[in-house]
């Protein structure tokens, strides 16, 4: 067995050997604790037959332990001064292809297809860049990759938002979002001690795991994302007078807004959060006639 790269005295020779420094605007902060490491991709239940998907490999040290898992792991990072350091740190494994790109622009399906041919299952396992952890995985959910679902590290504080249930003061389009999608909960909670350098906030792993069905059937998924965004314009408002501001020419067609309502039998006093998603559902499909297309 190799030695562990995410020893804070390994990690340490490692950024002293190739003299780098960490870039704040790429929101580079490197896990330091094995035990942490082994624990995240534990949550992901890999086998000898999964791929693994990886963003922002850093040196590697979650890189290494996918690899001693996974049969395949495929790893974007962006920063190219970490490419020699990923060459040296990873020369152990044979089954890590590291793919120099923003995941942003990058045509994921098409790199697991000629990266991952005949691999079944397969799952996103990384410990994302806090400043753009939303929008991340927004893309990997929208471009319908073939994959079972995800295990990422990000700010506790989205964590919440994206697990949260209706209700509470967390709960939001983002909760929606990503709950039309996949089932989300908290895996762990991590210290903020366990990276260098420290950020400033605390982090969770959360677990994704994709619904075989989405939770509600609507006419457009589009149109629901607009209606739910529009519904917490304002987390003080009621949802009427969200609507009316949220969505396009809203002022002008209130009773239409006030028509949909009734007919799904929604208080028009009701606060965007207390609604599920399966109210929205119905909600969405009600205004689509009027504000879709």
């Amino acid at each position: 067995m190799h030695k562990d790269i995410a020893t804070p005295i390994r990690t340490q020779e490692i950024l002293k050997k190739y003299g780098f420094s960490f870039k704040k605007s790429l929101g580079q902060n490197f896990l330091i604790d094995p035990n942490i490491l082994r624990n995240i991709v534990s949550h992901a239940n890999l086998t000898e037959n999964s791929g693994a998907i990886e963003v922002g490999p850093g040196i590697g040290a979650l890189t290494e332990h996918l690899a001693r898992s996974a049969k395949k792991v495929v790893s974007f990072e962006i920063d190219q001064r970490l490419l020699p350091v990923l060459e040296d740190t990873l020369s152990p494994y044979n089954n890590v292809t590291i793919v120099h790109s923003d995941i942003l622009k990058a045509d994921v399906a098409k790199i697991i297809e000629e990266e991952m041919s005949g691999i079944e299952d397969i799952m996103v396992v990384a410990n994302l860049p806090y400043y753009v952890t939303t929008p991340i995985l927004m893309k990997l959910l929208n471009d319908r990759l073939p994959i079972r679902g995800f295990v990422v590290m990000m700010q506790k504080e989205v964590a919440d938002r994206i697990t949260a249930k209706p209700g509470t003061k967390e709960y939001g389009s983002l909760s929606i979002a990503i709950q039309y999608y996949v089932k989300a909960d908290i895996a762990m909670t991590v210290p903020k001690t366990v990276f260098m350098p420290q950020p400033n906030v605390d982090s969770a792993v959360i677990r994704l795991i994709k619904h075989d069905e989405p939770p509600v059937k609507v006419f457009d998924e589009d149109f629901l994302f607009v209606v739910t965004r529009a519904s917490f314009v304002q987390r003080r408002k009621t949802i009427f007078n969200n609507l009316q501001s949220g969505l396009p020419n809203g002022k002008q067609n209130k009773e239409k807004i006030l028509e949909a309502l009734t007919a799904v039998n929604i208080e028009p006093t009701r606060r965007g959060e207390t609604l599920s998603i399966q109210e929205f559902g119905k909600l969405a499909d009600a205004l689509y006639p009027t504000f879709g297309k």
